[in-house]
């Protein structure tokens, strides 16, 4: 429901050429979170993995989500307050509304992000069956 919203808010806006107002709050929240979720994200996978819980590993897979989101949320405040590109506001959140459908659809059909459940296990032939490295203890 909140991807329908943004995307409806982000036509309107585009549609009608209402210019959104800076948003310096934004721009600083954006600003901390982009560096920070890449960190936490790295920590919560390594954490996952070590506890093979599938759970961890997915949760540091939404936060790196959350840091890309954080970027792009950046670039099109930043570009909207600092170039006066009113556009990119709501074309951003175009972008962010896919991402949300996007990981919408694979939430609601249980897929975690590619990865599938740690495993831990020492032998090859037990790790061979993972689709990535993602499920094997390091």
């Amino acid at each position: 429901m909140l991807a329908v919203y943004i995307s409806a808010e982000a036509v309107r806006s585009l549609a009608s050429g209402d210019q959104p107002s800076v948003s310096w709050v934004g721009i600083g929240l954006a600003a901390v979170t982009a560096p920070t979720m890449p960190l936490l994200a790295r920590t919560k996978a390594r954490l996952g993995r070590q506890l093979g819980s599938a759970a961890t590993v997915s949760e540091g897979a939404q936060n790196m989500l959350c840091a890309y989101l954080s970027i792009a949320l950046l670039v099109g405040l930043g570009a909207n307050a600092l170039l006066g590109w009113w556009w990119a506001d709501p074309m951003t959140g175009l972008v962010i509304a896919a991402v949300a459908v996007k990981e919408g659809i694979h939430g609601w059909r249980g897929e975690a992000d590619g990865c599938c459940a740690p495993l831990l296990v020492a032998d090859a032939s037990a790790a061979a069956a993972c689709r990535d490295d993602c499920c094997v203890s390091k």
